[in-house]
């Protein structure tokens, strides 16, 4: 996706460790317009996919994932990272933070993801894939069918996509970013 790659080397920033920032146009402050595109271009990669809800992990998935249901008249369900005190009936899983270097559970209710949905998985970033195979250990629990994964950017020296790729599942990322070494942003 052309306009994301231009803003992701006009406007992202690099620190050591790998880590890219992108809280000025997409996981902060958010540029509504881009948001826009690339919930186009999700619905695109997905089309020949049997969907009926759009899923993510709060709170960064939250803003792409809406677009994304909002486009295809679909329910977005999003798994909370704190456990709500009146949430009844619900699926839980640990997810490792790259980010944030620890662990937390995530929850759904299994009202909202139950048997028989074939879910649309939409995040911000994808690096070890941790939030990934929580997503896919919920849909699991719930007996729902994984229909494809989304990802805004891809960290391809992470390896989080090719474990994805190898279990089979439809990945779809809209910028790949090769190498982030010496602070410098290589996208494929």
């Amino acid at each position: 996706m052309k306009i994301l790659k231009e803003r992701i080397l006009q406007d992202g920033r690099c620190f050591p460790g790998g880590i890219l920032k992108v809280d000025n146009f997409i996981n902060h402050q958010m540029d509504p317009i881009l948001m826009k595109s690339i919930g186009v271009e999700f619905v695109k990669r997905f089309a020949s996919a049997e969907i009926n809800k759009v899923i993510t992990v709060e709170a960064s998935g939250i803003a792409p994932a809406i677009m994304v249901g909002y486009l295809l008249e679909l329910p977005v369900v999003f798994a909370k990272k704190k456990k709500p005190s009146t949430m009844e009936n619900m699926l839980v899983t640990s997810v490792y933070s790259f980010t944030k270097q620890r662990n937390y559970e995530v929850c759904v209710s299994r009202d909202f993801l139950c048997p028989g949905d074939k879910v649309l998985f939409i995040d911000d970033f994808l690096a070890n894939g941790n939030a990934a195979k929580g997503m896919i250990d919920l849909v699991r629990q719930a007996g729902a069918e994984l229909a494809g994964m989304g990802f805004i950017i891809e960290k391809a020296f992470q390896h989080g996509g090719d474990e994805l790729r190898k279990l089979g599942i439809h990945v779809e990322s809209l910028a790949i970013i090769e190498s982030l070494d010496n602070c410098e942003i290589k996208i494929r």
